[in-house]
């Protein structure tokens, strides 16, 4: 860290050396969320998921068995697929995920926020692929930040989100000989600003539509039961933002669905199924639904693709007429006061 020198005395002294002076230090803010692969092309695609499925806290499967799995078929197959998925909402100006772009406007946003506080400065980093935790904790320390409030940009705690963005920020400081101070900020599912934003999105979304929505489809990203058996809040989390939610908009409970998406291999996720429901509420005769993702803090390949793309199609080929998404909080002002509402509630006592 930046320090005054000391000034020695001369060999023959014998008073002691003046202690090194240690500079005003500064507070910082490192937003974090999932990340996004460097190119649409095979080898970005497979470095990112390779990365992404070696986390443990995302794949709980015994590793010599899933070696087998991720290096001998996932990582053969899925590149090329999911490279074509991304390339369908690639940033092509910036030449980047959308992912990328937004969170890097909620930090500029928020940065620009907090300019009562000149000794706070606002970084992100993404868990997975560029820019990588590691190396935005070292600049915030470069930069003379003696403490870091993380920040992951994940309304609902889960181990494979909260805890290993977490993980990956503790594993950098464990390598450091002087370590800044840190603080986590919590998960804000029930946090009555992020419902309000939330309700607030809703409200304006449906005031650009030319329908009125039979149904609200809350639709969160998936996870196996067996993680929940184990002790995940995660669904309990989400469960509590659509009932508050409700409330917020003061609309009947039978409005509002809450289902989960994304599921992947062959074991039981957290039901009921996103496209599953889609393609059952078609059949059944529902004509006019709108659907949101409480728990992305932005848009990405899991909102853009597969809800706004697939599961539009689902619906409308099994009867549905009608389907409109409502936009992530993303770098609207909702989302960038929602943002700010954590920063300035967790620095409290730092700055």
């Amino acid at each position: 860290m930046d320090i005054c020198p000391v000034k020695h005395l001369k060999s023959e002294a014998i008073l002691p050396l003046e202690h090194p002076v240690v500079l005003p230090r500064k507070t910082g803010v490192l937003l974090l969320n999932l990340g996004t692969p460097d190119g649409t092309s095979y080898w970005p695609m497979r470095r990112y998921l390779k990365q992404f499925l070696s986390d443990r806290r995302v794949i709980e499967v015994p590793r010599a068995i899933w070696w087998i799995i991720l290096n001998l078929i996932i990582l053969s197959i899925r590149p090329s697929k999911k490279g074509k998925d991304y390339a369908s909402i690639w940033n092509n100006e910036l030449n980047e995920g959308p992912l990328k772009t937004i969170t890097r406007s909620q930090a500029e946003q928020v940065a620009a926020h907090l300019s009562d506080k000149p000794n706070v400065i606002v970084d992100w980093a993404m868990r997975y692929a560029n820019p990588s935790t590691e190396s935005k904790i070292h600049l915030l320390y470069k930069m003379g930040c003696d403490r870091i409030l993380f920040v992951p940009l994940y309304p609902h705690y889960a181990a494979a989100t909260t805890a290993t963005a977490a993980d990956e920020a503790f594993r950098v400081l464990m390598k450091m000989r002087w370590q800044p101070y840190a603080r986590i900020a919590p998960s804000y599912h029930d946090d009555p600003v992020y419902i309000k934003a939330l309700a607030d999105s809703i409200r304006k979304h449906l005031q650009t539509i030319d329908f009125e929505p039979e149904l609200l489809v809350a639709t969160y990203h998936g996870m196996p039961q067996k993680y929940l058996k184990k002790g995940d809040p995660y669904h309990c989390h989400c469960q509590k933002t659509s009932r508050l939610l409700i409330d917020e908009l003061g609309w009947p409970k039978e409005k509002v669905l809450t289902t989960f998406q994304s599921r992947f291999g062959t074991d039981p996720w957290l039901q009921p199924y996103t496209d599953k429901t889609m393609e059952a509420l078609g059949k059944k005769g529902v004509k006019n639904i709108v659907m949101i993702a409480p728990g992305f803090s932005a848009d990405c390949l899991e909102t853009l693709e597969e809800l706004e793309v697939e599961n539009r199609e689902i619906f409308e080929h099994n009867g549905g007429e009608k389907f409109s998404y409502i936009k992530c909080l993303n770098d609207s002002e909702e989302g960038v006061l929602v943002i700010e509402h954590l920063v300035r509630r967790e620095l409290m006592g730092w700055t």
